[in-house]
C-alpha cells in the first residue's frame, strides 16, 4: 500500500492534517490504534467533558437559579447514569462525523498501532495481531498525549483516577480530591461540585489556573468557591493511598507541615505528557527531549527528512485547535505553499462557568519582559445583559502597549468567554489598538459590550458604564 502521506493518530491534529492533505491532492492514509476515530479530544477529553459540563450546569441552575426566573421544580435529582449516557451519545455522533469526513475525502483508515520500520515504511499491528505495511513519502506524527502523574503515585483507575475514568463514573461520589488546579482540574471539579460532590483541590503552586493571567485565577477561585469547591494552594502532595473504599492523600503546606485528606476518589489532574510509546522512533533516529517531546524545525519537520510532528507531541500548548493549525500548516508546506502560525495568538480556554479565555501576553509576562503597558478592565456585573441572565461574575481585562495602544493581551472570565475570545484573536491578528476596538459598534445588550468598555478603559480611562 503506497501513499503520499500517512498520518499516525486521528485526533483533531491528525484528522485535520489528513483532510487538508487530501484536499491538496495527496493520496492519504491515517492510522488509529483505537476502534473509534477522534483521539483523546473527541473520546476522553474536550467533547465528553463539555457534554458533562453542560449537563451539570443545567442541573445546578435548575436547583439554584430557576426559581428566581419564575421556574419552580420539585424533587430535583441528578441522574448520573443518564448524564454519562448522553455524553456517550455525543461522543458517538462526533466519532461518526470524523468517519464520514474520512470517507468523503477518500482517506484510507487503518486500525492498529503504527510504528516505523524505516523513514518510508510504517507497520500497522491490529488488535488481532496481524501486521501490514504502508509505504509513504511523508509521515505526520499526531499521537497526542496521556495523563501525567507524580513519580511516587500509581494510578490504579479505581480510586486513584485520571480524567479518563472521571468521565465514566455512573454514581455521584460523596467527595473527591483533585490534585492540581489547572484547566482539567477546574473543569471536572465543576462537574462534580455542581451535582453534589464535595470537591477539594490540592495545588502545588499558589494560584488557580496558575499559567493564565493571575487576575483570571483569582476571579475563578471566587466563583468556584461559591459552588462549594475548597482549595489548598501551595501544597505539595507526598502520597496517595487506596484504602479500598476511600483514598488517603497526604500533602505538605508551604511551611512544611503535613496534612491528611480523605475522599472516595482522588483525581490526578496535573497535566499531560506526550504519547510516543510504540512508535519505533529509534528505528528512524528520532530522539525525544527530556520532557518526552519531539523536536521539530520551523516547518514542523523532525530531525528526519519527510517525517513531521504536530500537536501534543511537540513543544507548545497542548490544545486541540493548536494541533489543527499545525496539521494544516504541514499539509500546506508539503504542497509548496507558505502557511503561517502565530503561536502568540493561540487562545486558551477553561470551560468552567464562568468560562475563562485568554490570548496574547499576561500581565505577569509583560512585567517580566519590562514592557510598558496599560490595563483596561470592565466587570460583567455592570452589563445589562449579564444582569438579565444572572451571569454577573467575571471581568474583561485588556492589556495594551503604553505608547502605541496596540492590544497585547485579552483576558476574559465571564459568560461565553470561550466564544468572545475570538474577537480578541481577530483584533490582535490585525494589530488593532484598544481605541480601534472601542470605536466599533457593539450590539446592545450583549456580553461583548464588556470588551468594548474594557478597551475604552484602556484608552484614557474612558469606560462609559462604570
Amino acid at each position: 500500500m503506497n501513499y503520499d502521506v500517512v498520518v499516525i493518530g486521528s485526533g483533531p491534529g491528525g484528522y485535520v492534517a489528513a483532510i487538508r492533505c487530501a484536499q491538496l491532492g495527496f493520496k492519504t492514509a491515517i492510522i488509529e490504534k483505537y476502534d473509534a476515530l477522534g483521539g483523546t479530544c473527541l473520546n476522553v477529553g474536550c467533547i465528553p467533558s463539555k457534554a458533562l459540563l453542560d449537563s451539570s450546569e443545567h442541573f445546578y441552575n435548575a436547583g439554584h437559579s430557576f426559581a428566581k426566573h419564575g421556574i419552580k421544580l420539585d424533587n430535583l435529582q441528578a441522574d448520573m447514569a443518564q448524564m454519562i449516557a448522553r455524553k456517550n451519545e455525543v461522543v458517538s455522533q462526533t466519532n461518526s462525523g470524523v468517519k464520514f469526513l474520512m470517507n468523503k475525502n477518500k482517506i484510507e483508515v487503518h486500525q492498529g498501532v503504527g510504528s516505523f520500520i524505516d523513514k518510508n515504511t510504517i507497520q500497522v499491528l491490529d488488535k488481532e495481531g496481524k501486521t501490514s505495511q504502508l509505504k509513504t513519502k511523508y509521515t505526520i506524527i499526531a499521537t497526542g498525549s496521556k495523563p501525567s502523574t507524580l513519580p511516587n503515585i500509581a494510578i490504579d483507575k479505581k480510586r486513584i483516577i485520571t480524567s479518563t475514568e472521571a468521565l465514566t463514573l455512573t454514581e455521584i461520589p460523596k467527595d473527591m480530591i483533585i490534585i492540581g488546579a489547572g484547566v482539567i482540574s477546574t473543569e471536572l471539579g465543576s462537574v462534580y461540585a455542581r451535582i453534589g460532590t464535595k470537591v477539594t483541590m490540592i495545588e502545588y503552586l499558589d494560584a488557580v489556573i496558575p499559567f493564565m493571567d493571575r487576575t483570571m485565577g483569582k476571579e475563578l477561585q471566587k466563583s468556584l468557591s461559591k459552588i462549594g469547591i475548597s482549595f489548598k494552594l501551595s501544597h505539595k502532595v507526598t502520597s496517595v493511598v487506596n484504602l479500598g473504599d476511600s483514598v488517603e492523600v497526604k500533602a505538605q503546606d508551604s511551611k512544611g507541615e503535613e496534612h491528611t485528606f480523605s475522599a472516595e476518589y482522588c483525581l490526578m489532574a496535573i497535566g499531560r505528557r506526550p504519547y510516543t510509546d510504540g512508535l519505533g522512533l529509534d528505528k528512524v533516529g528520532i530522539q525525544t527531549d527530556k520532557r518526552g517531546k519531539i523536536p521539530v524545525d520551523k516547518h514542523l519537520q523532525t530531525s528526519v527528512e519527510g517525517i513531521y510532528a504536530i500537536g501534543d507531541v511537540i513543544d507548545g500548548a497542548m490544545l486541540a485547535h493548536k494541533a489543527e493549525e499545525e496539521g494544516v500548516f504541514v499539509a500546506e508546506t508539503l504542497a509548496g505553499q507558505h502557511p503561517h502560525i502565530n503561536y502568540n495568538l493561540i487562545p486558551g480556554v477553561v470551560y468552567t462557568w464562568p468560562e475563562v479565555a485568554s490570548v496574547g501576553l499576561t500581565e505577569e509576562q509583560l512585567k517580566e519582559q519590562g514592557k510598558a503597558y496599560k490595563v483596561g478592565s470592565f466587570p460583567f456585573r455592570a452589563l445589562g445583559r449579564a444582569r438579565a441572565s444572572m451571569d454577573v461574575d467575571g471581568v474583561v481585562k485588556i492589556l495594551a502597549d503604553k505608547q502605541t495602544d496596540e492590544i497585547l493581551g485579552v483576558h476574559i472570565i465571564g459568560p461565553r468567554a470561550a466564544d468572545m475570545i475570538a474577537a480578541g484573536v481577530i483584533a490582535m491578528e490585525y494589530r488593532a489598538s484598544a481605541e480601534d476596538v472601542s470605536r466599533m459598534s457593539h450590539a446592545h445588550p450583549t456580553y461583548m459590550e464588556a470588551v468594548k468598555e474594557a478597551c475604552l478603559a484602556a484608552t484614557d480611562n474612558r469606560a462609559i458604564h462604570i
